[in-house]
């Protein structure tokens, strides 16, 4: 009798029926613009993102400020509010639904992960799940947001965290994963 384990088999991964959203030809472009426009650290002109974004498909309201070097995956499943930031070297890798309330903060070196993968099977498939980021609420600098959380209104999400649940309105979270410090109160 033999104790044999099933190993991964990544020769059997296939991403084709992943829903990206557009055609190979709407990929490529946003590859390019993406690369020219947002990655590229030497273009620090914000005022042209939000209308390349909107060409793209995305929804994206008044005020929004995008930093270069930011890396957007599918700009036609992002919805960003009005006022909103986006730091130097965020990485949006929005394969899901990424809903962006008005007023968010989104600082350097933050990541939004709405994809993984099932490890659970051979073939390892894609899975991923949408995030929305509540009016209001502060991603800290290189912090993580992971697949299917939502940070509630006004929460934070202190530097370095990662939030793998939902995050309370008007709280402070700390750490890995992400635990509750704190209140966060604002005065006028």
């Amino acid at each position: 009798m033999t104790n044999e384990r099933v190993h991964v088999d990544l020769s059997r991964f296939d991403n084709a029926d992943f829903p990206k959203g557009a055609g190979p030809v709407k990929l490529a472009l946003w590859y390019f613009t993406n690369a020219l426009f947002f990655l590229n650290p030497l273009f620090p002109f914000r005022r042209v993102k939000p209308a390349l974004l909107r060409l793209f498909g995305a929804k994206v309201g008044r005020g929004v400020v995008i930093h270069p070097g930011v890396n957007i995956k599918y700009p036609w499943k992002l919805i960003i509010g009005n006022h909103c930031w986006v730091g130097q070297r965020a990485w949006l890798d929005n394969i899901d639904l990424l809903t962006i309330g008005d007023h968010v903060v989104i600082s350097q070196g933050a990541v939004i992960i709405q994809g993984s993968h099932d490890y659970k099977k051979v073939d390892y498939p894609t899975m991923s799940g949408p995030v929305t980021l509540e009016s209001g609420s502060w991603v800290g600098a290189g912090a993580m947001v992971l697949m299917g959380v939502r940070l509630g209104s006004h929460s934070v999400l202190a530097a370095g965290s990662v939030a793998s649940a939902d995050l309370m309105p008007y709280m402070i979270y700390r750490g890995n994963p992400a635990r509750p410090v704190r209140e966060r109160t604002i005065s006028a």
